[in-house]
């Protein structure tokens, strides 16, 4: 972790759930333009918040000056529960962001990821965290402003990826590896044509972005700049 980077657990659906909240470097009285909860791959496979691909994103979006936060769903690390096949997971996702981007209240404390943090809302994922989190974005769309989604190695050969609401379209990016062999490409077009959602395809690359995280972090960042 760098020093800008506290750990923390906050109270989830079936206990405990562990979070990591990166925060960006800003001028002294400048706000973070908004909170980025961004999901995990599979928890069966290995997939934590400490994955290569959640880290980029993660930086990605600290970069860009928003306040980063990277949690386990249930089972994984110290967070407590167990593997839900992607029911629990998405009210692990919608807990952390009732607890740390709320829509109203206001943060007397002033700890990063406490109630009341104001700023917008967006959120990220990759691989299963990418399908928990369409499910997350299809919810949220008709309760709140969302200002960013950004899905990678969407798992639409695995899973029911939901579809993208049409107001959230402007503001989503896709990216996927051209020669993933975990999700095929032709499965994540086929999710997104009904849409006529935009993918952005990296060529060469495959499901874990293996030498071309600098690339993935600014293809993201190019998107957060975007208005």
């Amino acid at each position: 972790m760098n020093p800008r980077t506290a750990k923390t657990t906050i109270p989830g659906p079936t206990g405990a759930l562990e979070l990591l909240i990166d925060a960006p470097d800003l001028p002294p009285g400048q706000a973070p333009r908004g909170v980025a909860v961004i999901a995990h791959p599979h928890p069966r496979f290995g997939g934590t918040m400490d994955n290569k691909v959640v880290q980029t994103l993660a930086r990605a979006f600290v970069q860009c000056g928003w306040q980063a936060v990277r949690f386990n769903f249930r089972g994984v690390g110290a967070s407590q529960g167990s593997y839900d096949e992607g029911r629990g997971e998405l009210q692990d996702l919608l807990a952390v962001v009732a607890h740390c981007a709320p829509v109203h209240g206001s943060n007397e404390s002033g700890e990063p990821g406490e109630p009341g943090e104001p700023g917008a809302l967006a959120l990220a994922g990759f691989s299963f965290g990418a399908f928990v989190t369409s499910h997350a974005a299809a919810q949220l769309a008709a309760e709140r402003p969302i200002a960013k989604l950004v899905l990678v190695g969407t798992a639409a050969s695995r899973f029911a990826v939901a579809p993208v609401p049409a107001v959230l379209h402007p503001c989503t990016l896709v990216i996927h590896g051209e020669q993933d062999d975990t999700v095929p490409l032709a499965d994540v077009l086929a999710w997104a044509r009904p849409q006529t959602l935009p993918v952005t395809v990296i060529p060469g690359v495959e499901h874990f972005f293996h030498g071309q995280l600098p690339l993935l972090r600014g293809l993201v960042a190019r998107h957060l700049g975007a208005s």
